[in-house]
């Protein structure tokens, strides 16, 4: 079942790129976007994250975080993130249970590899209702970073 705008946001409690816990709650009063990736090191994910990463500033100044999901683990993510110059969160759904509640799991993704991260971002407003929901079935596709902005500057 697909999460839409006015659902409450599945809590999530994952591991970061540097083994710490990170939770969906830790984000309370602030706006969140949750983005999730297929997979550390391809070329649309990192173009994605760079974007996210270039442009932190301005959502930051919209009282809003950022935290990005893939089923990588934490040991990928932490390279991943070194070689990016991520500057926010990189959490690990190595299990695939935080993707599949948010309805953002392929049942089958590419080379036949099962229980990858559909790209998809939420904003999560500081009450932990979803604002904004996209899941796109195409991993070449960019989340629509305008809607987002535009999401958090009605908020």
């Amino acid at each position: 079942m697909a999460l839409k705008a006015g659902d409450k946001a599945p809590l999530f409690t994952l591991h970061a790129s540097d083994t710490k816990e990170v939770s969906l709650s830790d984000y309370a009063g602030r706006n969140v976007v949750v983005l999730f990736f297929p997979l550390a090191f391809t070329g649309v994910c990192t173009e994605e994250l760079c974007t996210m990463r270039d442009a932190l500033a301005e959502f930051n100044n919209m009282n809003t975080d950022v935290v990005a999901i893939s089923v990588d683990s934490p040991f990928t993510l932490a390279k991943f993130k070194e070689l990016e110059g991520l500057n926010f969160p990189l959490l690990s759904d190595f299990n695939t249970e935080v993707s599949r509640q948010y309805g953002s799991l392929y049942d089958t993704f590419v080379f036949g590899m099962e229980g990858v991260s559909k790209r998809s971002a939420f904003v999560v407003d500081g009450e932990g209702v979803i604002r904004y929901a996209e899941v796109l079935e195409s991993a070449g596709d960019l989340p629509n970073f305008t809607a987002v902005k535009e999401t958090l500057s009605s908020l």
